[in-house]
């Protein structure tokens, strides 16, 4: 068989070899290959030389065919975090590590990066999108899919189009008008598909405007028609629920072996009801990914092996760095561990880091570095002070491996059992973690009536502790061979995802006396188990924080922290409050997270605060405390980065890519949650994130853009020509000085403005942003690009509106020294495309 090579774009031959496999195919076989074989793979087909693709979970890490802690995944900052860095080098290298981690798990095709916008600040699932920006989320989105395929895996946009929330995501109908909808939501999707030729795009689950989006025109125009998309359109797990979407640009349901299509698709071709045409598009598309990704003999793939790897660990350690923001500080940062000989550390998640969100991105890392490791490691143990201060988790937390003894094997972990209605054992293994997920793999979970977990728990301390697990269904808990619990856990709301990845909990108080083994059996009832998760399983066990006497956990730390030379406050949220499948209610900090820190910063003046939570929370005491720093999920070196970071060892590199406001009030754009009808206006238009802030005219807590680094700057000089036309990229120049005396990071910002405008128009909006570096004293030069397509609104086409514009240039939306100006030809202002 001959050889031939699959580029990005598919050339002739490769075509013409393409169309002569499916015509082997019969109607049949090509129907099969338009949905999923199971929850992860494609179908493979012999007879042309065809294996299945895998799919696998991306955007932080890539989980592969199944989770579990026994196959564990690099865990890589939240992509909060990765736009933090303002670096397209930095999202490339990201993409380039996932597609080496994806191919070590023989995985095909990463379903990531997420790039919806950061709308409302409530949207639960922000963490997984880049920013509120659609010229920074798409300049970093391209950069992912660059590095994830440059490796010879498929990268795949999610979620087309306009899922920027995730209240009732499965039926929510978007309203939003033309207008916003080209110029914020698709412009933020629009480069990685032209320019980074992304293989795949996944489609959302909701509507709109009136359309669901696995059968909405968008698929095919703007994506195919003016992009020149060639890829593969796959739907959000089960997002495709008609036949009727076969007539739409939609390419392969996920998951599989059943949906709408398959036999009634054959049927609906037979008779004339979608045209074979249309299948065949779709199974040419599905194809070509296949030899792409070396899935399909004879084809040369575009990489048969990664070529461009680095050290993961490292390259965790520092994205997380270069993605953490400094907001503040009055001098005390950076610390030296030579001369600051006590140190406390407080707070709940400084021991129990959030290193990602919560829902179908989640991974199962190695170890995370806690920023409670990290301190300890770079000042000393015996320097270092502990207290929770605040209880932050809600729910049921993972037992400690190092306290578990399986008593089957006498080694760290658990025994899990499958028994039949009859109690004999269908299937067995050896686990090593309490926060267990079943998605695919061996486990005969719709065979079996029961699931057995069991193992011995040593507690550290002696006291009441509250014992229990969390799932859907009806379960015991057997404590020393006695029934201590019986309950029935029921799904809250309607979001299956949640349901299923975040459920209730049931728990029972247990006395524990420190270095004495409890047996702990749990039991959960599988025989009722139906639907569409009826052969998949989640379920914690583990202990529920004690939260009896919540005064006593804030003096312990203010008086820790009056002992010590510097306090350390990790404040963050849980998985309760960031996750996907629902929304935030509230910006708050959870629990008396807020209360702890006005104590801790009167108690002590070297008060720093390191918030960990994946999109903006409010921080009513940001003006009492010594320093800043924004951690977002940082992924399992976070612990490692945050320390870089105090000790100086580190640049905090970090600029907001979303703006943080003061009061939830303030927030100029925040509802979420649809109408009775069901619909969900972005009656806001054109104006979201800093831009409804600068028309409101509100001032936030922190702007879009603002950081600090351990150096001064300042901007001196912008060049630019002063005319352009319309279509053109306008080259621009921006010469900086650090006057430190140390290196340090800064990130070029350029807005535009149009006084004056003929149309709606933001105050002003980003058009490129670069980051710089200097060594103390050094002036660098800032090379950067303004294409005129950003100055044009779309009005049926990209209408150039000519005259003058002002290209301010700063280092945040407000803060904008220098300003250049540039006129606008009225030639050919009208761009259909």
């Amino acid at each position: 068989m001959e050889t031939l090579t699959t580029d990005t774009n598919t050339d002739q031959s490769t075509d013409v070899r393409l169309k002569a496999l499916l015509a082997e195919l019969t109607l049949e076989d090509k129907v099969q290959l338009l949905t999923g074989r199971d929850f992860w793979t494609t179908w493979p087909l012999e007879k042309i030389g065809l294996r299945r693709m895998l799919f696998s979970d991306g955007p932080t890490g890539v989980r592969g065919e199944v989770w579990d802690e026994r196959e564990p995944s690099m865990n890589f900052p939240s992509a909060a975090a990765i736009s933090s860095s303002w670096d397209p080098a930095i999202a490339d290298r990201l993409g380039a590590a996932s597609a080496v981690e994806a191919r070590r798990k023989g995985v095909d095709v990463v379903l990531g990066p997420t790039i919806n916008l950061h709308r409302s600040p409530l949207g639960g699932r922000h963490f997984e999108a880049f920013s509120e920006d659609p010229v920074l989320t798409a300049e970093l989105a391209a950069a992912y899919v660059a590095g994830v395929q440059r490796n010879g895996v498929g990268a795949t946009p999610k979620h087309y189009i306009a899922n920027d929330s995730e209240t009732d995501r499965f039926t929510v109908d978007v309203k939003v008008g033309d207008r916003p909808l080209r110029e914020l939501y698709l412009l933020a999707f629009e480069k990685a598909i032209v320019e980074s030729k992304a293989w795949l795009v996944m489609s959302a689950y909701n509507s709109i405007n009136g359309a669901t989006a696995t059968e909405n025109d968008l698929l095919e125009t703007p994506l195919n028609s003016e992009w020149g998309f060639d890829g593969v359109v796959i739907s959000d797990w089960t997002a495709v629920r008609s036949l009727e979407s076969a007539n739409a640009s939609q390419d392969l349901a996920m998951p599989g072996p059943d949906g709408p299509w398959g036999e009634a698709l054959v049927v609906a071709v037979k008779a004339g009801r979608v045209p074979e045409s249309a299948v065949d598009r779709k199974v040419l598309r599905i194809l070509q990914l296949a030899a792409r990704v070396g899935a399909l003999e004879g084809f040369e793939p575009v990489a048969a092996e990664p070529a461009d790897r680095e050290d993961p660990t490292a390259f965790a350690r520092e994205a997380s760095a270069a993605g953490t923001v400094m907001v503040k500080n009055d001098g005390v940062l950076p610390l030296d561990p030579a001369s600051v000989k006590k140190v406390a550390v407080i707070g709940h998640n400084a021991r129990y880091a959030r290193a990602q969100g919560g829902g179908s991105a989640t991974v199962v890392p190695e170890k995370v570095i806690t920023p409670l490791d990290g301190i300890r490691e770079a000042f000393g143990a015996d320097n270092v002070t502990y207290s929770v201060g605040a209880v932050v988790q809600e729910g049921i937390s993972e037992l400690p491996l190092e306290q578990l003894t399986n008593p089957a094997t006498g080694t760290p972990g658990l025994r899990v059992r499958f028994l039949d209605s009859n109690g004999n054992e269908l299937f067995a293994e050896d686990r090593r973690s309490t926060a267990l997920v079943w998605f695919g793999g061996d486990a005969p979970i719709a065979a079996s009536s029961m699931v057995q977990f069991h193992t011995f728990f040593t507690p550290e301390e002696t006291g009441p502790v509250n014992l229990g697990f969390s799932t859907v269904g009806h379960g015991r808990i057997f404590v020393d061979g006695i029934l201590a619990r019986e309950a029935t856990i029921e799904a809250t709301g309607t979001d299956l995802g949640a349901a299923f990845l975040a459920p209730p909990s049931a728990s029972v108080q247990v006395q524990a006396t420190a270095g004495v083994p409890l047996e702990v059996r749990i039991e959960l009832d599988t025989h009722d188990r139906e639907g569409a998760l009826s052969n998949a399983l989640a379920v914690t066990i583990g202990i529920e924080a004690d939260d009896a006497d919540p005064d006593a956990l804030i003096r312990d730390a203010v008086e820790a922290a009056r002992a010590a030379e510097a306090a350390v406050v990790v404040v963050g949220t849980n998985s309760r409050v960031e996750s996907e499948g629902y929304d935030r209610t509230s910006l708050a900090l959870p629990g008396l997270q807020d209360r702890l820190v006005h104590a801790v910063a009167a108690a002590n003046p070297r008060t720093i605060v390191i918030v960990n939570s994946g999109s903006p929370v409010l921080l009513p005491w940001r003006e009492e405390v010594a320093a800043t720093l924004i951690g977002y999920f940082g992924g399992q070196e976070f612990g490692h980065a945050l320390t870089d970071i105090l000790t100086g060892a580190s640049e905090p590199g970090g600029r907001l890519p979303t703006t943080w406001p003061a009061t939830q009030e303030d927030v100029p754009v925040i509802n979420v949650t649809p109408a009775p009808d069901g619909t969900l206006t972005y009656d806001e238009g054109i104006h979201i994130g800093y831009r409804a802030w600068l028309k409101a005219g509100t001032e936030p807590a922190y702007e879009f853009g603002y950081g600090l680094g351990y150096t001064g700057w300042t901007l001196d000089k912008a060049d630019a020509p002063a005319h352009a036309g319309p279509g053109a990229v306008v080259p621009l120049t921006v010469t900086l000085t650090n006057t430190g005396t140390r290196p340090g990071k800064n990130v070029v910002q350029v807005y535009a403005e149009k006084p004056g405008s003929a149309v709606d128009r933001p105050v002003r909006w980003l058009v490129a942003s670069a980051p710089v570096w200097a060594g103390p004293g050094e002036t660098a030069t800032a090379a950067l690009e303004v294409p005129t397509r950003l100055l044009a609104y779309w009005d049926n086409g990209w209408t150039y509106e000519p005259g003058t514009y002002t290209l301010r240039i700063g280092t945040s939306v407000t803060n904008v020294p220098l300003e250049t100006a540039l006129t606008l030809s009225a030639a050919d202002q009208k761009d259909a495309a």
